[in-house]
C-alpha cells in the first residue's frame, strides 16, 4: 500500500495539506491557495487506540484510497498529537538537552527522536517526540514538509486570540480521550497541561483541580471551551454545574463554521 508519486497526480500545485496524526484517529484538511477556501475536511476515528506502526499503516491506506489525497501539494504540514511534550522558557533552552527536558514528565525511550517548535508569542520552546515513522513516510512520498506538535498550534492560536486581552481566561480544548488546559493572564501564557479522561467526573476533577492550583475562583474565572464539545455533552453539563462563566470559543479563522467545532477541525484548520 505504499504511495506512488506518479499515481494520478495533478500538475497544478495550488493546494496545502495538513495532516493531524494521533493514535486514536487521523484528520486531513486541504486549503486551496487560489480561492482561500477549504476543499476537504475529514476526520477518521479508530475503533480503539493503536500504536504508531498501525497508525502509519492506516495513513498509507487512506493515501492510497482517498482520491483527494492523490494530488500534488504546494506545502504539507504534519501535526503530531500526543502527550509527549513540554514547554521550556527560551532563556533556559539548550538543544543539546532535549531528552532531559522531557524525561521528568513523559515516558520516553533512548531511541526516541526528539524535536522542538519555537513559540515566539510566548518566548518559549515546545520540546516533543514526533511519530518519526510517519515523518519518514511523508518525506519518502512527497519530499520536504513541515511538522509541528499539536499543542504548538493550540497555544499559538489562543495567544493570538488573547493578544490584546486584559482579563484572565482558561481555555479547555476537548478531544475524545484527552483534553488540554491553557490558562492565559492578560494575554500571557500562565499554564499548559494535558489530561486523559474516561468520563465527565474525570473531566471536572482535573479542571477544578487546575483552577484551584491557579487560585482561580470557579465563580469568577472565564472558561472557554473549544474542540469536541457541545451543549448536549455530559462534559459541558458537568462543567456548567460548577463553573459560572463558561462559553464556547470563537475562531479567528473566517473559513470555519464554529457552531459544531470539534477535534477533527479546530487545530488542523488553524494550522495554515
Amino acid at each position: 500500500m505504499a504511495l506512488k508519486k506518479t499515481k494520478n497526480l495533478d500538475t497544478i500545485t495550488n493546494k496545502k495539506l495538513s495532516i493531524q496524526i494521533s493514535l486514536s484517529g487521523l484528520s486531513f484538511c486541504i486549503l486551496n491557495i487560489n480561492t482561500n477556501t477549504f476543499e476537504n475536511f475529514e476526520y477518521i476515528p479508530f475503533n480503539k487506540k493503536v500504536n504508531p506502526f498501525v497508525a502509519l499503516e492506516r495513513l498509507m491506506h487512506y493515501f492510497d484510497t482517498r482520491e483527494y489525497l492523490q494530488k500534488t501539494f504546494n506545502d504539507i504540514l504534519v501535526i503530531h498529537e500526543n502527550d509527549l511534550s513540554t514547554l521550556v522558557p527560551k532563556p533556559l533552552f539548550n538543544k543539546d538537552y532535549l531528552a532531559d527536558y522531557l524525561k521528568f514528565n513523559s515516558k520516553i525511550l533512548k531511541s526516541d527522536y526528539i524535536n522542538y517548535d519555537a513559540l515566539d508569542n510566548n518566548e518559549s520552546v515546545n520540546v516533543y517526540v514526533p511519530y518519526v515513522n510517519i515523518n519518514n513516510f511523508i518525506y519518502d512520498a512527497f519530499g520536504e514538509f513541515t511538522f509541528k506538535h499539536f499543542s504548538t498550534i493550540l497555544i499559538d492560536e489562543i495567544l493570538k486570540n488573547e493578544k490584546n486581552s486584559s482579563v484572565n481566561k482558561v481555555y479547555v480544548h476537548v478531544s475524545e480521550q484527552h483534553f488540554e488546559i491553557v490558562a492565559v493572564n492578560s494575554g500571557k501564557l500562565k499554564l499548559y497541561n494535558t489530561f486523559e479522561y474516561k468520563n465527565a467526573e474525570d473531566f471536572i476533577y482535573y479542571l477544578l483541580f487546575t483552577l484551584e492550583q491557579l487560585n482561580y475562583n470557579p465563580e469568577h474565572i472565564n472558561v472557554v471551551l473549544i474542540g469536541n464539545i457541545s451543549k448536549d455533552d455530559s462534559l459541558y453539563k458537568m462543567a456548567y454545574t460548577y463553573i459560572r462563566n463558561i462559553s464556547f470559543g470563537v475562531s479567528r479563522n473566517r473559513l470555519i463554521n464554529d457552531t459544531e467545532s470539534n477535534h477533527s477541525n479546530y487545530i488542523i484548520a488553524h494550522s495554515f
